[in-house]
């Protein structure tokens, strides 16, 4: 079943938990598409289903503050065995080569890519546990995430709502306007058919009053 099919059928508490979990565990570094949880409830949000944008937005805040600050004292603890460990239970998103881009990113950029991090598919996953491998003092890493959890969830769920506000409202315009448009050419179609047969009337008459005209010589 599509994501927002099945939010749909949830109470909306439900789905404010649900978003919250998703992106936490995300954040924590567990591979699930918080992304798209989080865009499918908001739009959902968007079209009058009883879900309050804000404290969708809020919820989702606190699922990536709260999870990413769960990964960062899990990979403090691990520190690289848990990197190695991770790799090979999930090699598709741990593998060497993604762990060598993400401490790439945090030795270039330090608390910042864990800011840019809650943008970037890869660097959501990594930026909590590869914090805490690299030991990053805490409290930069906590502004970071804070402010990147801020404005990504809070960001992402307003630009979905109001996108979605805007393309129902379009929506409801154009349908006038096709109708409008509708009645148009329907009403352009019957004066052309209606002319092309009167037309048509008047060349299969005319032939006939030729013979008439020759007998008559």
């Amino acid at each position: 079943m599509h994501v927002q099919e099945w939010l749909d059928s949830v109470p909306a508490v439900a789905v404010y938990a649900l978003v919250g979990l998703v992106i936490g565990l995300e954040s924590l570094g567990i591979p699930l598409p918080g992304e798209i949880v989080l865009v499918s409830a908001a739009l959902m949000s968007s079209q009058h289903t009883g879900i309050d944008p804000f404290v969708l937005g809020a919820c989702a805040t606190a699922g990536a503050v709260i999870g990413d600050s769960i990964g960062y004292a899990i990979g403090r603890k691990g520190g690289r065995p848990l990197l190695a460990w991770l790799g090979r239970k999930f090699p598709r998103h741990f593998g060497e080569a993604h762990v060598a881009t993400a401490e790439r990113s945090f030795e270039k950029w330090g608390m910042w890519a864990v800011f840019f991090g809650r943008f970037i598919a890869l660097l959501r996953i990594f930026a909590g546990p590869l914090a805490g491998v690299l030991r990053m003092p805490y409290w930069k890493f906590l502004i970071a995430n804070v402010l990147g959890g801020v404005l990504w969830a809070g960001g992402t769920t307003a630009v979905v709502y109001y996108v979605g506000m805007v393309a129902e409202d379009w929506l409801k315009r154009f349908s006038w306007v096709a109708l409008a448009a509708a009645i148009v050419v329907g009403l352009g179609s019957f004066v052309v058919m209606k002319r092309r047969s009167q037309r048509k009337e008047s060349t299969d008459q005319a032939p006939e009053a030729e013979p008439v005209g020759a007998d008559q010589a």
